[in-house]
């Protein structure tokens, strides 16, 4: 199982760091709103072994999706591959069906609209923004692209399966087309 999702546009900017200190020994820094580019991270992560894979693009498009198909191929050896992938325009597009023929042991599911949360790739996207992101400040679309490749590079090297850590009551359930908790209640104090 891998799952695949996109990330951005991440700016060309300053990323803050972690802390924030109150007092004269406090983090600052110029306010700085980009402008400078953009980059799309294409990722495909393997919840089992805590693999990961990136492709960088310009833009979110049919093209940069086929070629994340090409690199889990490559990345991720198996007789057959299940994507778990979400429903941007571009996963079900023409182009992408198109080249999801020339591998017929890949099959995509599509989770559900609004339950990006079954995604195993949204958490993992924070380590990769922590790792590669903060604390820095960026000039440059190449600069941002090494530090994205680089955070993958140290992932990839310290990796580690991924375990869910949502007990199975703390999932929200769908009802009368809305959600609710399926917490038991507490009790009332009458």
């Amino acid at each position: 199982m891998i799952c695949i999702d996109e990330l951005g546009p991440l700016a060309v900017k300053t990323y803050p760091g972690e802390e924030w200190k109150l007092g004269s020994h406090r983090a600052t820094f110029e306010p700085d709103y980009g402008r400078r580019g953009a980059v799309w991270v294409h990722g495909a992560f393997e919840p089992a072994t805590g693999t990961a894979t990136v492709v960088l693009s310009d833009r979110r498009d049919s093209t940069s999706h086929i070629l994340l198909l090409e690199q889990i191929v490559q990345v991720f050896p198996a007789d057959r591959w299940l994507l778990i992938e979400d429903n941007l325009s571009i996963h079900p597009s023409r182009l992408s069906q198109l080249a999801l023929l020339a591998w017929p042991e890949v099959q995509v599911q599509f989770i559900p609209k609004y339950a990006c949360w079954l995604n195993l790739i949204e958490p993992w996207w924070k380590q990769l923004r922590s790792l590669a992101l903060k604390g820095h400040r960026f000039e440059t679309a190449l600069e941002l692209r090494q530090a994205l490749l680089a955070a993958l590079d140290y992932w990839n090297a310290h990796k580690h399966p991924y375990h869910w850590k949502k007990r199975p009551q703390e999932q929200p359930s769908l009802a009368f087309g809305g959600f609710v908790s399926t917490l038991s209640p507490k009790p009332s104090l009458i």
